[in-house]
Order: structure tokens, then sequence, then C-alpha cells
């Protein structure tokens, strides 16, 4: 079979564990996620690796090195989406370097280094607000503080992880070798239409932008839709909306394309149609190529959430939930992905952009050098969307680039 098409089944096959029969949604540690990492497991032993699981439920496949001793080059993504997603997202991150070990397995080939393609559990945090949960945990760094984080229906972190069949308490240190790493690298979908633009197949990522997320609470004062006069209300719904406009106008004024705000979560506590909103929580997330465009962008926007609070007589508390700094991928890493992809499309230099969105790159850089490559996203670039889509002949040349890429890696001196 074509290896593309055969990445394109697979990830269409995992695809149908979703927490929802209308649409893929697939959150941290619910039955659909854990089958998707049953399965995952499967093809990892398909492919020729020893498989464990951490203490997050990240999946870790590995291949041996030709000698003991060896470096580990670590290699994936996540398995767990937004609501409503696309189901490229992540999954083919972890698919490509499968089918890459699955061809050296297949011809006996061993690398000078050991290969360990991890599948992280937790990536978007949809479930618990806690991105990057899984990469985190992998390398010792995992925020205890999270284990107290509850869903939508109340259920507690912590309980969820015991009802899954781990333990909050072993997670406790690096569930990898961090002095034996060579590099991490990580093939993700662009998730933005410049590849597509450009008619280019795969991309190097330069940079990983830095970005903020935030939890954001109104209180007002709850009464009756008709008998509260207008100039007398202190409604929390209407502050939320002037303080949404405010993040969308002060981020569309940066100085820097790559400035963006983005509210994407808006509750009304016991919201009802004839009743004045006494209580409203919002998201806000912010990302910026760069620290001091987010700073500076970040500073402006809180401080026009405070005034619109103050001048319309509500209360306004925030936690931060997500804080991430740019993340400069490593240069020969990044060169030696970008010879790989012209070895294997030819046509000129490969194509270097940087990444809007975060990824699990950014937590591995903390302890090891760090590349990504992309791979262009069909149907405009869309991504999160159940839109997104990849064609077979892109993931052939992204497993056949990668494949380069393993072949002739050499870890740095």
């Amino acid at each position: 079979m074509n290896p593309g098409r055969e990445i394109l089944d697979r990830v269409a096959a995992l695809g149908r564990h979703s927490d929802s029969p209308d649409h893929y949604t697939r959150t941290y540690l619910t039955p659909a996620h854990q089958a998707a990492a049953r399965d995952i497991a499967q093809l990892m032993r398909d492919a020729g690796m020893q498989v464990r699981t951490d203490a997050v439920g990240s999946v870790i496949g590995r291949y041996e090195a030709r000698s003991q001793g060896a470096k580990t080059l670590l290699m994936g993504s996540h398995y767990d989406s937004v609501r409503n997603g696309g189901k490229y997202d992540g999954v083919l991150g972890i698919l490509v370097p499968i089918a890459c070990v699955a061809e050296l397995s297949a011809r006996g080939e061993r690398l000078p280094v050991a290969i360990e393609v991890v599948a992280f559990s937790d990536e978007e945090g949809a479930r618990f607000q806690t991105g990057m949960l899984a990469s985190r945990a992998l390398i010792g760094r995992f925020e205890r503080s999270t284990l107290e984080h509850r869903d939508a229906d109340g259920v507690r972190l912590a309980d969820a992880m015991r009802d899954a069949g781990f333990d909050p308490a072993k997670i406790d240190g690096p569930s990898v070798d961090l002095a034996s790493l060579a590099a991490y690298v990580e093939v993700h979908i662009e998730q933005g239409p410049v590849l597509l633009e450009e008619g280019r197949a795969l991309g190097v990522v330069t940079s990983i932008a830095a970005g903020i997320r935030n939890t954001m609470k109104v209180t007002g004062e709850s009464g009756h839709a008709g008998t509260v006069p207008m100039p007398m209300r202190h409604d929390a719904l209407a502050a939320a909306a002037e303080m949404i406009v405010a993040i969308e106008k002060r981020c569309k004024q940066g100085s820097t394309s790559s400035l963006v705000g983005t509210v994407g979560m808006l509750e009304v506590k016991n919201g009802t149609g004839n009743v004045i909103a006494g209580e409203v929580k919002f998201s806000v997330d912010i990302r910026a190529a760069d620290a001091q465009t987010l700073s500076t962008a970040q500073r402006d926007v809180f401080a026009e959430l405070d005034a619109i609070a103050k001048r319309r007589g509500v209360k306004l508390e925030g936690s931060r939930t997500h804080d991430v700094k740019p993340v400069p991928c490593t240069g020969w890493v990044q060169d030696r992905l970008a010879a790989a992809v012209e070895r294997t499309l030819g046509g000129g230099p490969a194509r270097r952009l940087p990444s809007g969105a975060g990824h699990d790159a950014m937590i591995l850089a903390e302890v090891t050098d760090v590349g990504m490559m992309f791979v262009r996203c069909g149907a405009g670039g869309v991504s999160h969307n159940p839109a997104e889509t990849v064609t077979a002949e892109d993931a052939a040349a992204a497993r056949n680039a990668l494949l380069d890429f393993l072949r002739t890696f050499e870890p740095k001196a």
C-alpha cells in the first residue's frame, strides 16, 4: 500500500475514537481517549517497537540502536484533541514516525541512535485546562497543582486519573532518560495556509510563538430583565462582551502580524433569557512570535479589562492557566530537516517558517535540542476544525523526508 494512504487510513481509524457521536472530540482520560491509546500502542508493537505507558498515559514506543549506550532521538506528538476538531492535529505526528520505524524494522535497519516515539496524552488541555500536561510530565516537570483542576462536570483531574487506572502519586520524575536525548523532532500539520498558498508539501519550523491563557470571571449583579433600569444595571455579560471586543481591538493593532488574541470560551452562570447576568467566565488566549510583543499586548489588554470593569461597576478576577515563552528551533536540527526535505522534494531550498501554534516541542526544548517539520494543510489551511485535511501524497512526502532524516542522523558531538 502507498505509505501516505496507509497513514491516512490510520488517521481515520483513530478518529473513530471520539467522545461525541457527532464530531471528533477526544479529551484526556475519556473512554475514547483510552481506546486510542490502546490502538497506538498496538501500531507501535506492529512496527517492531517495545511499548510502555507512563504515569499520565503517554504511550512510548522504543526502537533500539545498533549498539548499546547510544543516544536516543525522541519524536512524537499528541493524541488528544480540541472539541469538534480535526483528525490530523497531533495524530499525524505520531503515525508518520511509526511508519518510519516500521520501514526500518522491516528492512532490519538499526541506526546510530535509538528511536523513541511518544504519543502525548494531553497537549490541548481541553478537558481540564491543562495544556502541555503530558510533555511536562515526560521531562519530570509535572505541576501537581493541576491535579485539583476540574472538568465541566466537576470531575477532579486526580480522580479521573485514578478511575482510568493511573496513580497521581506515581507522577514523579521524567519518564525518559533525559541525559541520553540527542534531540526531539515533531512532525505536525502546519495549521495555517502558508505552505498551501506557496504550493509546498513540507516546511521546516524556525520558532514557536509565545502564548498566555487566562480564565477571567466577571461578577456583576443579577436581576429581573424587565424591572431594573438600564443605568442601574451591573450586567456581567454586557461587561464581558465589551472586554472581548477590547481584546480583539488591541490585538489587531499589533505592530507584527504574529500577534493574535482569542476568546474561545464564554460561560454565563445560571443564564436565563429574562435575567440580567450576574456572573460570566471567559477565556483569553494571546500569542506572539516574540516575548516583548506578547508582554506589551497583555499589559495593555488587562489594563483595559480592569478599566471596563471599574466603569461598569463589576468585579473582575483572573487566573493564569498557560504561560509559555517563544521557543526557537535548534539551528542544526533545522538544517538537517531542511536537507532531508530538499532531497525528498527537490526544487530548491526548503521553506522555513515560524509556528503561531503551541506544540509539545516547546516543553522538550527545556531539556534538549528540538526541530519541527510542517506538513501542508488542505481546505484553506484550516485547523482545529472538522475540515482539517492532509493529502496522501503529502503524508507520503512527510514519511519519506523523515525517513531520510533518520537514516542520515548523527548525534551532535
